[in-house]
């Protein structure tokens, strides 16, 4: 009997070595599995330090970009305030050159003549426009406002004519 349980024994050893060796065969593989899942996810941590290490650069290439427009646009608005200013001042210098001239009108002009009101006539006949040879000045004075239009539109011509010939002179 003492064979018989030392057999018993040794079998039981040589099953239970056997589990352990198809058990060790099974780790093996997942061992290898995971190593080759290691070296896949060092590859993909590698690649996403390198897209990081990409956005940075771009990130900081934007920067230098949000900078230099900035600072154009800061000129560019500096710029156009200063045209703003100037536009302002010609406007101005127009208003007052424009107030001259009117003083200068109603002050070479006859005394206002009472003007008279022609009744029209029932039926119009509309006459064919006859072609300017070029701006049509009217010859009866017109008032606006109890200034006489017809002396500033002499004055402004007479002026355009006289700023004309020193420009070209």
């Amino acid at each position: 009997m003492t064979n018989s349980i030392g057999l018993m024994i040794e079998c039981l050893v040589a099953a239970l070595l056997a589990v352990t060796i198809v058990y060790c065969m099974l780790l093996n593989r997942r061992l290898k599995r995971l190593k080759a899942d290691e070296m896949s996810l060092k590859a993909t941590i590698s690649e996403l330090i390198t897209a990081t290490e990409i956005a940075e650069r771009a990130v900081a290439g934007l920067k230098v970009t949000v900078r230099e427009c900035d600072q154009d646009i800061g000129e560019r608005l500096r710029a156009a305030e200063k045209f703003s200013a100037d536009i302002e001042g010609q406007l101005t210098a127009g208003e007052e050159l424009l107030a001259r001239l009117t003083r200068i009108a109603s002050a070479s002009r006859p005394a206002p003549t009472p003007v008279l009101e022609i009744p029209m006539p029932l039926a119009v006949t509309p006459v064919a426009p006859q072609p300017a040879a070029r701006t049509a000045i009217p010859t009866a004075p017109v008032f606006i406002d109890g200034i006489d239009a017809h002396a500033i539109l002499l004055a402004a011509q007479a002026f355009t004519e006289r700023a004309r010939a020193r420009a070209a002179a």
